[in-house]
């Protein structure tokens, strides 16, 4: 599992954009900036979609005051179910939705979370972190079912004043 420390791995993923889905690396994304980026198992699930998002919506000017440049929410999802999750969150429009639809970005980040009995695939663990210049400075992953460490309050009392 990826660690305090350790870089981001430089991987492609795509995002929902204005023009249809766009292919970004996780590299750009996070050189040079701080960045948020929080996890979830996937898009338009219950505590997802009812907290989780809406956690880092409704605190993005505290984060951005506390020096981030950007927050991504990353789902093993396609690129489409993101767009229309995105779409669907009022106030999502400063979040960056980075779909990863193989699983291969969670994998390496060894955070992926076996769902398949549920018939939900593999997933991603629920989790957030801090990263600066691609290198992460806080970890935060949640113990199965949990809700606390990831939160975008406990995110916010992680960074700096």
């Amino acid at each position: 599992m990826i660690k305090v420390g350790d870089k981001l791995p430089s991987m492609k993923l795509m995002t929902p954009g204005a023009e249809g889905p766009q292919e970004v690396d996780t590299a750009d994304l996070f050189a040079g900036k701080t960045v948020v980026m929080f996890a979830v198992p996937g898009a338009f699930t219950p505590t997802c979609s009812a907290k989780h998002l809406p956690g880092f919506t409704e605190h993005y000017d505290a984060l951005k005051a506390k020096g981030v440049d950007s927050i991504i929410c990353l789902a093993v999802n396609d690129v489409f179910v993101m767009g229309a999750w995105a779409a669907s969150q009022k106030g999502a429009d400063h979040i960056t939705f980075l779909a990863d639809g193989s699983g291969m970005f969670t994998r390496a980040l060894g955070l992926e979370l076996d769902l398949v009995a549920r018939g939900l695939g593999v997933r991603s663990q629920r989790f957030a972190l801090i990263a600066k210049d691609g290198v992460v400075t806080h970890l935060a992953v949640e113990q199965a079912g949990g809700f606390e460490v990831s939160r975008a309050e406990a995110i916010l009392e992680a960074l700096p004043a």
